[in-house]
């Protein structure tokens, strides 16, 4: 990623800052896999800025869910410092939210807080907006999205190639309305935008 392809100099980098964190820290905390190390700029942070481009132009609180290393999480951070709307990431492995805040610090992202919680426990969060990598599958994960969801918010959630049934499995549990945004990196794979969740 460079300047040429339309991203300003401060995002790239922050970004290239937060990959020697990444760097820095997984051999203590495993925060990526070693086969995600490897592609981890090609693929992961490039298949996470498609998602952050489209967080950069949504109004509101952000909720990302299961933060990890932060993937997506800091991504869409940083596409949204400048957007005055917060950006929540909720990881309950107290290591890796230590991780969340240092890079939180080191790359100044002052909208950006790391709640340190299960999800099932924490207390309801009405986000207008919610993200979600390599969490859960669907069925489970929209149990997730419904307790921390504003009625009106919309979610937004990264699937791999098995999208489609993990969609069936989840509509007979579910009622929602979704649009599929064909992942950048896999045509396969794609981000689920999924809005007027209610219980089927």
């Amino acid at each position: 990623m460079t300047a040429d392809d339309g991203v300003s100099r401060e995002t790239i980098e922050r970004l290239d800052a937060y990959v020697a964190l990444i760097e820095k820290w997984n051999p203590k905390i495993n925060l990526v896999s070693r086969d995600a190390l490897n592609f981890l700029r090609s693929r992961h942070i490039h298949d996470c800025t498609q998602l952050a481009s489209l967080a950069a132009t949504q109004t509101g609180a952000w909720l990302d869910l299961g933060s990890g290393g932060g993937l997506p999480g800091i991504i869409i951070a940083i596409n949204r410092q400048s957007a005055g709307s917060p950006t929540i990431m909720m990881e309950s492995d107290q290591r890796k939210a230590v991780f969340l805040r240092t890079v939180i610090r080191e790359l100044n992202l002052s909208q950006t807080t790391v709640q340190t919680a299960r999800i099932e426990d924490a207390q309801p969060s009405a986000a207008h907006h919610i993200s979600a990598r390599a969490l859960a599958p669907l069925p489970k994960l929209l149990g997730f999205v419904h307790r921390h969801l504003h009625p009106d918010g919309t979610a937004w959630l990264m699937k791999g190639r098995s999208w489609q049934t993990e969609v069936d499995e989840a509509q007979r549990s579910w009622f929602f309305n979704l649009d599929v945004i064909p992942s950048i990196t896999d045509p396969e794979a794609g981000i689920l935008k999924i809005h007027g969740l209610r219980h089927a």
